[in-house]
């Protein structure tokens, strides 16, 4: 994997992708790329999505205080004349962590290397992209949890004194040759911050954790995207897909993608909401957002097991989906909305999941619940 990193160093404003996995958030296994509201970057999507990208701060939508306090820091950086400090982003996939790490060495006049976690499962693997990175050099290191052990001890010495030791031989005759780096920033993303060991989080200068969007902001995500597009949306249409978007920009971008689709197909050249909503019905997302796994999940809970509680596997083979990608995909949304519950004996549907698909709630299940929420017990 690493052999790809040892390339010629890259002009500033240049990428390298090495071994990228920007824009996956973590497994979706399951997830067909007919979920329209899924917020994992399919591949063949990933070329619209750099289309559309800020590229710079100012240009950026949302996020305004971790966008204020990392202007800090960069502008800082350039007033010392040194590279800026490590940065980690953290949060759910979607909300720009990537757009931000391009950011930041934009803003740095700086090339910026991509890689992921994953791809990093040896300790050669990351002292192979470490010894080629320039003065300077902004990288990007997409899910930072899931790097090995052994890489991750290694980045420790590379984080704080820019040095790594390279040992050659085994046993009693091994050799430690220490290996000096240049200056450079070190970008790490991860959806999942509370796996990151302290000694690594610590290292960090700057943490800045992403927050889903209000739809008043995911407005001004797609007025954007819909002027580089060439589109004409009235506001309507623009609130009718925001609306839908689950906070998420990158849901937001897709479904004007496919919104304008059937627009093309239909012979509508202004997009208003109610042709922003045939569009999105026909794609199966709903007014709140959910797609056909969010609704499938919903009644399967209300309809086969009355409202809950029911346990996680039951509830997956209910479906037709694998356990993972039910807890991983469906259930964080379904949480947030306030339309599900997890409890110690298993998931149940709340109110506003029977208020939502037009349903009234039985005795037995308002009993069920009020049963104490706790993760931990989960089923």
């Amino acid at each position: 994997m690493a052999g790809t990193d040892d390339a010629a160093p890259l002009l500033p404003g240049q990428i390298n992708l090495a071994g990228s996995g920007s824009g996956h958030g973590g497994s979706a296994a399951g997830r067909g790329a007919g979920e329209l509201a899924a917020p994992i970057a399919e591949p063949e999507e990933r070329e619209l999505e750099a289309a559309l990208r800020p590229k710079n701060l100012d240009d950026f939508v949302g996020q305004e205080r971790v966008r204020k306090q990392l202007s800090l820091v960069l502008a800082a950086s350039k007033i010392r004349g040194r590279s800026a400090d490590h940065v980690l982003m953290s949060g759910p996939p979607g909300l720009g962590k990537t757009t931000l790490a391009m950011i930041v060495a934009a803003e740095m006049n700086a090339p910026l290397r991509i890689s992921s976690g994953p791809a990093i499962q040896h300790a050669g693997d990351l002292a192979a992209i470490l010894s080629s990175l320039t003065e300077g050099e902004v990288l990007f290191l997409d899910e930072i949890h899931r790097m090995s052990r052994p890489a991750e001890e290694m980045l420790y010495m590379a984080m704080e004194d820019f040095r790594v030791d390279i040992i050659v031989g085994k046993g009693a005759g091994a050799t430690a040759i220490p290996l000096e780096l240049p200056s450079f920033t070190l970008v790490g993303a991860t959806t999942r911050a509370g796996l990151l060991p302290g000694p690594l989080r610590d290292r960090f200068g700057f943490t800045g954790h992403l927050e889903f969007y209000s739809v008043g902001e995911l407005e001004l995500v797609l007025r954007r995207s819909a002027g580089m597009l060439d589109l004409k949306l009235t506001s309507a249409g623009f609130s009718e897909i925001a609306g839908r978007s689950r906070g998420t920009p990158r849901i937001a971008n897709r479904l004007l993608r496919r919104v304008r689709d059937w627009a093309l197909v239909h012979g509508v050249e202004t997009i208003d909401a109610r042709t922003a909503s045939a569009a999105l019905d026909m794609y199966e997302v709903d007014v709140r957002g959910l797609d056909r796994l969010d609704r499938s999940v919903l009644e399967a809970l209300v309809n086969k097991f009355n409202g809950g509680p029911v346990g996680l596997s039951t509830l997956a083979i209910a479906v037709g989906e694998e356990t993972e990608t039910v807890e991983t995909v469906a259930e964080p949304f379904l949480v947030r909305e306030g339309l599900l519950g997890r409890t110690p004996r298993g998931r149940i549907a709340l109110p506003a999941a029977w208020e939502h698909l037009g349903l009234k709630m039985p005795g037995n299940a308002v009993a069920a619940a009020m049963l104490p929420f706790d993760d931990e017990l989960d089923p």
